[in-house]
């Protein structure tokens, strides 16, 4: 999905003002608008199906008991990134419990390849790299490039300072771009 524009901001504002006043169809349609975005949120930070299921499953229950308590309508995209951010890091720690001794789960991540637009071999291979990158650098970029956040809103949705989502997303493109242009080098000889 590309950058969201002014009229999906503002519909999905009503739909939270909506859904916080009982509109039930409100909330079933910001569910649908909003829940592949989230699991594809969390699976970019886990790399595991199932463990991204529970997670935006689990997300969505909270959001849905919080909603309420959100004061801001338009701020419902990073707030709910926020949510599964920190539905994922519970999720790591109960996880790194459970497997005393073991690595943390996301060493065993699998990469995560975004369909969108297959076929376009330089564009499937940016994906390839950027599956490479650590969990949240891939985050920082799908956030701020695909769901169209602004770096503040990307600093809410994961949970960190906004300078930390700057360092991240400056390591992931110069991260990308020295691997790319390490491939057109070897491409030369």
């Amino acid at each position: 999905m590309a950058q969201r524009t002014e009229k999906q901001r503002i519909l999905d504002a009503y739909l939270v003002a909506a859904g916080r006043s009982g509109d039930r169809a409100a909330l079933e349609r910001l569910a649908r608008r909003w829940a592949p975005r989230l699991f594809a949120h969390s699976f970019r930070l886990s790399g595991e199906k199932d463990l991204s299921a529970d997670i935006s499953q689990e997300a969505w229950a909270e959001i849905l008991r919080s909603l309420p308590r959100l004061d801001d309508c338009n701020a419902f995209a990073p707030w709910a990134f926020r949510i599964v951010t920190h539905r994922y890091a519970h999720a790591i720690r109960s996880l790194a419990r459970r497997r005393a001794g073991e690595t943390a789960a996301a060493s065993e991540a699998q990469p995560y390849v975004d369909p969108i637009q297959e076929g376009l071999a330089e564009v499937d291979r940016v994906r390839q790299l950027m599956a490479s990158l650590p969990g949240p650098q891939r985050a920082a970029l799908a956030l701020f490039y695909r769901e169209g956040l602004r770096v503040a809103e990307i600093a809410v949705a994961m949970d960190v300072p906004v300078g930390t989502v700057k360092t991240r997303l400056m390591h992931a493109r110069n991260a990308l771009r020295a691997l790319l242009e390490g491939e057109h080098h070897e491409q030369d000889r």
